[in-house]
């Protein structure tokens, strides 16, 4: 297989397929990215057509591999550009949460988001962020906190991508999700 771009992290699984006679398909599984190629397709074609596929999957999830402490670099970077740099206790990636992009415990100032946002863009992850960390200083969705959330100039474009986003989950899970939590 000829040399991939691709993060040495990143385990990649080929498969054939003898129902396949024309497409070649790769997805997500667990932390592999599985590519299921027609049992006729054989090298230097395979190959190339391995790592295409490959290119494309890491590329919608960009943020797939990204630790909380990543996160937490984010989050920091985006309080002190866009609010008053107040930061939350804890910041990190949960997978228990469907109905919320993300949470803001102001009893314990932790902030969670939702590791459905992994494979988003930046900047809809970054308007997230902003919205959580705004609740740092507006416990409510006041005027006031949408001034401070409303600092980010993607905010509008991001709720927008995130209604998109969800009505595609929709259709893809049972689970609805809300555009922001309360």
């Amino acid at each position: 297989m000829s040399a991939m771009l691709v993060e040495p992290a990143t385990p990649i699984e080929v498969r054939t397929s003898t129902r396949r006679r024309k497409t070649a398909t790769a997805f997500w599984q667990d932390d592999r990215v599985v590519v299921v190629l027609p049992s006729w397709m054989r090298p230097p074609q395979s190959d190339a057509m391995v790592e295409n596929l490959v290119r494309r999957v890491l590329a919608q999830r960009p943020n797939r591999h990204a630790s909380d402490d990543d996160l937490a670099e984010r989050a920091a970077l985006l309080a002190e550009t866009y609010l008053s740099g107040t930061l939350p206790r804890s910041i990190r990636w949960v997978a228990n949460q469907r109905q919320r992009w993300g949470s803001c415990s102001l009893a314990s100032r932790d902030i969670r988001v939702s590791d459905r946002l992994r494979t988003v863009p930046d900047w809809v992850l970054d308007a997230v962020l902003v919205h959580e960390l705004a609740h740092l200083d507006e416990p409510s969705h006041s005027p006031r906190f949408h001034d401070l959330a409303a600092r980010y100039p993607r905010m509008a474009e991001a709720d927008t991508f995130l209604q998109g986003f969800s009505l595609g989950l929709e259709h893809g899970s049972s689970f609805a999700a809300k555009a922001w939590s309360a």
